[in-house]
């Protein structure tokens, strides 16, 4: 059977103080540039790790710039992550995630 084919989704985060404390203290030193890089590295990766099963997705890259990622996910999974996000009582991504869009190349 073959795997389902799976595409490039990207993930921008809801509001995070830590965050927002961190992307300034990284103009600071190179010191508060990996500690935000590892911050957010373990951030995404636990949101990740919690939502989908493992070794069904590949995490791209964390954004720093945004507090996002870039996740390889079939369209079934953004399509579960989606009813998890209306079914918030279940799982509260809703407040987490702010939205996600798929990855769109210019040809």
């Amino acid at each position: 059977m073959a795997k389902p084919q799976q595409e490039v989704y990207f993930v921008f985060m809801n509001f995070d103080p830590v965050y927002e404390r961190l992307r300034a203290d990284r103009c600071r030193s190179k010191e508060g540039s990996a500690t935000l890089d590892a911050y957010l590295s373990h951030k995404h990766d636990k949101l990740l790790a919690k939502l989908l099963q493992p070794d069904t997705y590949r995490k791209k890259s964390s954004l720093a710039i945004v507090d996002g990622f870039a996740v390889e996910i079939t369209d079934a999974q953004l399509a579960d992550l989606v009813v998890m996000a209306m079914q918030a009582s279940i799982l509260r991504l809703a407040k987490e995630v702010r939205v996600v869009e798929k990855n769109q190349e210019l040809a």
